[in-house]
């Protein structure tokens, strides 16, 4: 559980969190409404508003709160298929990310990617939608700022389903052998899809296979966004000053299915309301609201900033045209 005393965490940082993690919670609680409109409720038939599937994170903010945090636009990161939290901590905008999820002209890829393949040059997030196919790329970007004698750090979101393929394995190996500055985070939500973890993996938690490749490993208990900072404070520094790669694994939880609409015929249903009594950003807040340094006011505005800005992304989206049919390949391919 979270630990009562204060943190040394400063509290410029923690009300960044927290701002964060409240624009990640409401923007996931509208999506949640906004994907079911013009659906059926079986199986999600229908294009609605928002096409294709939709894969929320509800529940798991202090994973990428925690880190995004320490990071800068020129550090990198890649999200896998549940990727809207990661995007708005690393700072993607978020009016063009959310017409890219309606499949808009004016969206991050002009409509053509969708939730599953969001992409943000100007901060250097990417979505790679294939389970562990992001931590490749993050390779990529960390061998790129070795080879260019840069700080720059690259952290790879997986799900912990993602550490039994091949991809962590050969990624983690290559990372370091050369010395990488990157970090992989491991979010553990208990189930790959429907498949809990404990029917899949031999190890307790993955970052424990650090030692078999060299390299740091830490673990994170309770979903903690204050121990979330601190771990992923000490992997950033390593990272930046040439001690290689980390693994960091995070107990969070999975509030929503594995997609939207899933029945969720594998899951114990008094679970949810058990770790809703967890909930992070109620945590988070409790220790703000206790601080001699914040108000209730003060908290009360962070909120609406948030959810202000949220707003008027859906509201962006909406208002947004479609392409043009005819234009559909255009971008796509060169002549």
């Amino acid at each position: 559980m979270f630990e009562e005393k204060q943190p040394a965490v400063s509290m410029e940082k923690m009300v960044w969190m927290y701002e964060q993690m409240v624009k990640i919670r409401y923007y996931e609680d509208q999506m949640a409404e906004v994907y079911m409109e013009g659906k059926t409720p079986v199986f999600n038939i229908g294009a609605g508003t928002v096409p294709g599937e939709m894969h929320l994170a509800t529940g798991q903010e202090p994973a990428a709160v925690g880190i995004c945090v320490h990071l800068t636009k020129d550090d990198t990161v890649t999200a896998p298929h549940r990727p809207h939290h990661h995007a708005i901590a690393k700072g993607v905008d978020l009016k063009k990310m959310t017409a890219e999820i309606f499949g808009k002209e004016t969206g991050l890829g002009k409509g053509k990617g969708g939730h599953m393949h969001l992409f943000d040059p100007e901060v250097k997030f990417s979505c790679g939608g294939i389970v562990g196919a992001g931590i490749p790329h993050a390779v990529g970007a960390a061998m790129t700022s070795k080879m260019k004698g840069k700080d720059w750090v690259a952290v790879a979101f997986i799900g912990e389903g993602a550490a039994n393929a091949g991809a962590f394995h050969e990624s983690l190996n290559l990372a370091a052998v050369w010395n990488l500055p990157l970090i992989v985070v491991v979010e553990d939500n208990s189930y790959g899809i429907s498949v809990p973890k404990k029917s899949s993996t031999s190890v307790e938690s993955n970052d424990l296979r650090a030692s078999a490749y060299g390299i740091a490993g830490a673990y994170v208990k309770d979903n903690d966004p204050i121990a979330m900072y601190k771990v992923a404070e000490e992997a950033v520094s390593r990272a930046r000053n040439g001690q290689g790669p980390t693994i960091i694994e995070i107990e969070t939880y999975r509030f929503l299915g594995h997609f939207q609409g899933d029945p969720e015929l594998y899951r114990d249903q008094t679970e949810v309301p058990g770790l809703r009594q967890m909930d992070p950003l109620l945590k988070l807040r409790k220790m703000l609201a206790e601080s001699e340094s914040i108000n209730e006011t003060d908290l009360e505005t962070m909120e609406k900033r948030a959810k202000q800005e949220v707003d008027e992304a859906y509201q962006f989206a909406r208002d947004s045209s479609y392409p043009d049919p005819e234009s559909a390949l255009k971008d796509v391919f060169s002549s």
